[in-house]
């Protein structure tokens, strides 16, 4: 029966804790969140509890108040959740999964140890240890990958072992780091897990992302992704059981590259909605922010269906434009059909933040795409000068 009368804590206030308020609003649920001063969810929650996100006791202050918490970041204080978790605190996803996930040397190996497949690599905990390590690796480019602290496409960079081994002066890291084998030429796929804390489990449509080569971060998303069924099919099998082996409660993002021999491999996991499920807001019956919110509040699974194939568009802040701003081409962008624009409700700008988003529905998929290149070309930004 609905409103169900629990209070959600949300660790971050960012734009996905933003939506994930937006979503459960329909169903007069309560949001706190804790989130410094200037936060995207900040106008919209119940309640902002000002603090950081390594505070333990700000994190034992929002959840005194909240039956269940969650987080849309992953750097935050694990240790003062597990003492949370462990004396009886609902916390989703738990935070024995984040403490794997923050550290991608602890997320590789527990991919090797549970044969989940991924791609071949070695951990170098300083630059004196990566020549040995890169001479174990196949190939001449190498994806080099912080294991803490890495964020939004920082925090990995793509280096050619020749050049690692004779200058050692390009090292680009000096803290430990996963060197993996490159897979060339990739598809790089993404598959969005909803399971609940009983072990229901389903996923929502494999997508296609496209990335910056720059920034690292998506640029053009489209759903379904440009796959076989044989390959659509294994690749939510896949993803279903590497968060079924996490024993994972909450809404995943299992990011694989597809290589040309059509093996999969698991990149990396995020516990949390992500990027790549923007789109289903308006292209699922159910988005992932709404089966979060019904996983919080032990409700049942929604259906995962595509309503209609969509695309996702990021925006990204522009180069040689900082502070104050203001997004241009909109008015052109909202006269098109099945175009829905998502700003992040951010004060100020950088190149390469994460501004908003631009989902696209069709038709088709050739529809959508034809589209989503309309879009792209309208989408600007200008600097906004101080009065």
């Amino acid at each position: 029966m609905l409103p169900p009368n629990k209070k959600i804590g949300i660790i971050g206030g960012g734009q996905l804790g933003k939506m994930l308020i937006e979503a459960g609003q329909p169903w007069n649920v309560h949001y706190t969140i804790l989130e410094t001063q200037s936060a995207p969810a900040a106008d919209i929650a119940n309640k902002h509890i000002v603090g950081d996100l390594m505070d333990a006791g700000k994190i034992k202050e929002l959840a005194a108040e909240c039956d269940v918490l969650t987080y849309e970041i992953e750097h935050i204080n694990v240790e003062a959740l597990l003492e949370l978790e462990k004396s009886g605190k609902r916390i989703i996803p738990s935070p024995a999964i984040l403490r794997i996930i923050q550290d991608k040397g602890l997320q590789k190996l527990f991919f090797r140890d549970q044969d989940i497949p991924t791609t071949e690599f070695e951990i170098a905990e300083n630059p004196s240890q990566w020549m040995d390590k890169l001479l174990k690796l196949r190939g001449e480019k190498i994806a080099a990958k912080l294991r803490k602290g890495g964020y939004d496409g920082k925090g990995v960079e793509l280096v050619n072992k020749s050049d690692m081994m004779n200058f050692h002066d390009r090292i680009p890291f000096r803290e430990p780091v996963v060197l993996e084998e490159f897979v060339e030429n990739a598809v790089e796929l993404s598959v969005i897990v909803a399971r609940t804390e009983k072990g229901e489990i389903s996923t929502f449509p494999t997508v296609e992302m496209q990335f910056d080569p720059v920034a690292n971060l998506v640029e053009f998303l489209f759903a379904p992704a440009d796959i076989s069924p044989a390959i659509e099919e294994k690749a939510r099998r896949i993803a279903m059981e590497t968060i079924s082996k996490l024993n994972g409660a909450g809404i995943f993002a299992v990011e694989m590259f597809l290589d040309q021999d059509h093996n999969i491999f698991v990149n990396e996991v995020a516990p949390r909605p992500h990027n790549s499920g923007h789109h289903t807001i308006e292209a699922c019956y159910t988005s992932q922010y709404e089966q979060l919110n019904r996983i919080l509040l032990d409700l049942p699974l929604g259906s995962t269906g595509l309503v209609k194939p969509a695309a996702m568009i990021n925006l990204l802040g522009f180069e040689g434009i900082t502070g104050a701003y203001e997004i241009t081409g909109l008015d052109k962008i909202l006269k098109l059909e099945g175009v829905y624009i998502h700003l992040y409700n951010k004060a100020s700008t950088k190149p390469k933040r994460k501004m908003g988003h631009v989902t696209i529905l069709g038709d088709t998929i050739a529809e959508v795409k034809e589209k989503a290149s309309t879009v792209k070309q309208f989408l600007g930004m200008k600097q906004r000068l101080a009065l």
